[in-house]
């Protein structure tokens, strides 16, 4: 299980003394314990993997768009802690879909469903999300679904 590879994970930073790595570790797992107090009040929990994957997808977003914000601005030392931070996140992350695997899911998905106009992306991205949860990018996914209707 994900959540097992992660407290391992700490555990060996610690034996190590790998200081930002265990930060970077003990992050997401005030994540995950965030997510799992939210969950208590919800009517029905899901897969425990797909939940922290949910979690370590939006992290690892907000670690890319830090990067290019400091970037932008200058500060380079803050990119940098931000992309340790996120080379230690995408260690728990699922493997991610190439570009041509996506476009080739996307034509797939638009013949079985019979998708043939704009109108019908957003049932070809609701089945994307469907089968590929935490394999692909859906931001990107959407661009590439919109312009294979072009």
């Amino acid at each position: 299980m994900l959540r097992d590879s992660i407290t391992q994970a700490q555990k060996d930073a610690m034996k190590a003394r790998e200081k930002e790595r265990l930060a970077a570790i003990r992050l997401i797992l005030a994540k995950i314990k965030d997510r799992d107090i939210e969950l208590r009040t919800a009517t029905a929990t899901g897969d425990d993997d797909a939940t922290i994957s949910e979690v370590l997808q939006k992290m690892a977003k907000q670690r890319r768009e830090s990067i290019t914000m400091y970037e932008q601005g200058g500060r380079q030392e803050l990119a940098d802690q931000e992309k340790a931070e996120l080379a230690v996140i995408e260690e728990f992350l699922p493997q991610q879909m190439s570009e041509a695997d996506v476009t080739a899911a996307i034509e797939s998905i638009k013949a079985e469903i019979g998708a043939e106009s704009v109108k019908d992306m957003g049932k070809v991205m609701a089945e994307l999300k469907a089968r590929f949860a935490g394999q692909m990018d859906f931001g990107k996914a959407s661009g590439l679904v919109k312009a294979s209707f072009g």
